[in-house]
């Protein structure tokens, strides 16, 4: 069976809020992923129902069925691919890739994207710290992984992903000099607004805000 790009889509943006922590995707959190009305996407959410992809029950938000999980990484891995190969291979900058994924993912050709991660010796992250599924769906557990913004003081980090990708955010982190593989140690906590102060090996005393250390995720070294 066939699915239009945004029921991919769909399945794709409750995969993402489930790997982030949440049970759940409710209707607005799923909107706010796909830049759309909730009332757009409850008939999605509805249709999608029916072809027992997602489980919806009220209070307990939207969950993939083991069909739909299926589905969604799939087109996870596809699009993990395409960013990796787009930025090692092309050359693109990590915060030019996001929207062409969003464009090949589409793509309906398995063989394909086989063939794509064999020539790229089957990496395992993606150019944000995203693990890539493997063709069975399969990826490396993030078990240790937590927001920057959860760091006790005087603990040596380093930096394993992003969960904001968009540009504006990977812009800034460039102009911080902040990129995967970064290692910081957060020197002091503020409780007035919650912002953090890190250190790295080439910049001390570095201030960054709660939204900016809630979109950070490291892990302790």
């Amino acid at each position: 069976m066939t699915y239009t790009r945004s029921e991919e889509n769909c399945l794709k943006a409750i995969f993402t809020i489930t790997e982030q922590g949440e049970h759940g995707g409710s209707t607005t959190a799923i909107a706010a992923q796909l830049r759309t009305k909730a009332s757009s996407v409850t008939e999605m959410v509805k249709r999608l129902s029916e072809k027992g992809l997602v489980d919806h029950k009220p209070y307990h938000g939207v969950l993939l069925t083991e069909p739909g999980n299926r589905i969604a990484t799939r087109v996870i891995r596809r699009h993990r691919l395409w960013e990796t190969f787009l930025v090692n291979h092309l050359n693109f900058r990590w915060d030019e890739v996001h929207d062409l994924a969003e464009q090949l993912e589409h793509i309906d050709s398995d063989e394909l994207h086989d063939r794509l991660d064999k020539f790229m010796d089957h990496p395992k992250f993606d150019p944000h710290g995203d693990p890539i599924p493997d063709k069975d769906g399969r990826m490396i557990d993030m078990a240790g992984a937590l927001p920057l913004a959860e760091v006790p003081k005087d603990t040596l980090v380093h930096i394993v992903g992003v969960k904001d990708s968009s540009p504006a955010f990977l812009k800034l982190l460039d102009g911080l000099g902040l990129k995967l593989g970064t290692q910081l140690t957060v020197n002091r906590r503020f409780e007035y607004d919650n912002s953090v102060e890190v250190s790295s090996r080439f910049r001390n005393g570095l201030l960054l805000n709660e939204q900016v250390s809630r979109n950070l995720t490291v892990k302790p070294l």
